[in-house]
């Protein structure tokens, strides 16, 4: 262990680059489909190290002394995201005529920028750092801080958050519902680069097995509080209301060809009922994300033909686009979710809040549109914002929060103001990305805001996953990826409220404050005259 923290401490150069590129692509290993968190007991320590290095290298002057710090973040940040985002490059090859000369910087500039906030963290740790066991708390509470930014400056975007590798398995799961991810970073942080004790910090003091010890009982309670909240979880479904979702895969590039608007409306209609298994009156049928490749309003026939699918009693809940041209000038667009009635009215409707940069709208849209560029979806002016979060109704009065493709990645962002609805429900469209780990990692972030809420979940996606999921994280329906087919299943209770939902506000400010004042105290003692 001394020779291996010695080597990396005393790294220089390129070969110092390599190392925290290599350790932050090899974390990546902790998200899904992979659950291969103990790698993080590797590769975290290597970072302290290398922050250790970059320390012992530091020359005088403010800027050469947090550079060396920066540059050990941002190389890992940068191998952490390539290794786990680089799936957003199939987006552009959909129409690999317009968009697939922009595949490698989409690939390359997204990691790099979310880079930006490691490598800060990395130099901000460095202020508080020491060459104590409490160099870990200055690590924790920097990049559990810079992870927090991360989901928040500008449009947010905590995709593939360090807090998701303790949410492994079911039982891991349930301390979403203590912590939430973003409280699961700190303490993911803290807990993982706990064995780089094991070495001395560049000669200054000496091992501590205490606290490697501790972080593996840390997990390890976390798992066993989990396992005893899943065996008293209650299993309560809603009485008289069943779910079909039906997952199309209808192949991305071919959806939006006008010559094929017919068949993709004829393959919902027949995939959403059989003769073998036919809808009943109680049931909510759920169609993915965009299900039309034209706005349903104005489509009156095709209104009718859903009218004529339904039995009485039973409703469509629908993602599509609306078209709003009460205005003089350009036509507003909205993503948006439709409640439909057997009578084929729109009884309750949505449009998306938090739309996705450079898929749905641009930044400096006009400024952009003027250059020749567009975003993915190629809808001149891009989406229009929704107004505000709001829960929708269904007939039955059980009411639901709509959250459309990545509006679910937020952690707590996913209720609307006022009375808890009973459950959450997210339409998407992962045709975007194939059979590449991103559909995974989307459905298992959408998972885990089931546990934070205690709130059941309903998944329609284009091409998988598609599922059912009780307030606990547990499947009781769930497609294949990339099939074309209907589930079933009943409709969870939704749980009490968790002590996550009830704490929320100060949860990760604690969390932070306090590997704050552990990391500060570790500078005190070595102050001199203590």
């Amino acid at each position: 262990m001394d020779r291996l923290a010695n080597w990396v401490i005393l790294s220089w150069g390129w070969r110092r680059r390599g190392i925290a590129f290599c350790a932050g692509a090899a974390s990546a290993l902790a998200q899904p489909p992979f659950f291969l968190f103990p790698v993080l007991w590797l590769t975290f320590p290597v970072l302290v190290w290398l922050i250790d290095g970059a320390d012992s290298t530091s020359r005088s002057g403010a800027g050469r002394r947090f550079r060396p710090a920066f540059a050990t973040g941002w190389w890992f940040g940068f191998g952490y995201f390539l290794a786990g985002l680089w799936w957003v490059g199939a987006a552009f090859l959909v129409d690999a005529e317009q968009f697939g000369w922009m595949m490698p910087f989409a690939v390359l500039a997204l990691p790099a920028g979310l880079a930006l906030f490691w490598g800060a963290a990395a130099a901000f740790a460095r202020l508080l750092w020491s060459g104590s066991w409490t160099r870990v708390f200055a690590l924790a509470a920097a990049l559990g801080g810079a992870e927090w930014l991360r989901g928040n400056v500008l449009t947010g975007f905590p995709w593939n958050a360090v807090g998701y590798a303790l949410t492994a398995g079911e039982p891991l799961m349930q301390s979403a519902a203590l912590f939430g991810v973003p409280g699961l970073t700190v303490l993911a942080v803290a807990v993982f680069a706990a064995p780089a004790v094991l070495a001395p910090a560049a000669g200054r003091a000496g091992r501590n097995i205490v606290l490697p010890a501790l972080s593996v009982l840390a997990v390890a309670a976390l798992a066993l509080s989990g396992m005893l909240r899943l065996a008293h979880a209650d299993r309560a479904m809603v009485p008289d209301l069943s779910i079909r979702i039906m997952q199309p895969a209808i192949d991305q590039a071919q959806k939006w060809l006008p010559e094929n608007r017919t068949s993709v409306v004829d393959t919902y209609l027949r995939l959403s009922q059989s003769e073998a298994r036919p809808l009943s009156a109680g049931t909510v049928l759920v169609w993915p994300e965009s299900a039309f490749p034209f706005a349903l309003m104005r489509h009156p026939d095709v209104l009718g033909s859903i009218a004529d699918m339904l039995p009485r009693g039973s409703v469509l809940v629908t993602g599509a686009a609306r078209i709003d041209d009460s205005e003089a000038g350009r036509p507003r667009y909205y993503n948006s979710i439709y409640v439909i009635d057997d009578r084929g009215t729109v009884t309750d409707a949505y449009d998306k809040v938090h739309l996705v940069p450079f898929g749905e709208y641009l930044p400096f849209q006009g400024l952009f549109e003027a250059l020749g560029l567009e975003q993915l979806t190629k809808l001149p002016g891009g989406f229009s914002a929704g107004r505000q979060r709001r829960a929708l109704a269904l007939p039955s009065g059980q009411t639901f929060s709509p959250l459309i493709c990545y509006e679910i990645i937020f952690p707590g962002k996913v209720l609307p103001a006022g009375d808890r609805p009973g459950f959450l429900l997210n339409v998407t469209n992962d045709g975007w990305f194939g059979r590449t780990i991103g559909p995974w990692q989307h459905f298992h972030q959408a998972r885990v805001r089931a546990v934070e809420e205690g709130l059941p979940l309903i998944r329609a996606a284009n091409t998988g996953i598609s599922a059912v999921i009780d307030p606990y994280g547990r499947l009781l329906a769930r497609s294949d990826l990339g099939a074309a087919e209907a589930i079933d299943a009943p409709l969870p209770a939704a749980a009490p409220p968790t002590f996550l939902e009830r704490r929320r506000g100060w949860i990760v400010p604690l969390l932070l404050a306090g590997s704050l004042l552990i990391a500060a105290s570790g500078i005190w003692r070595r102050s001199p005259g203590r």
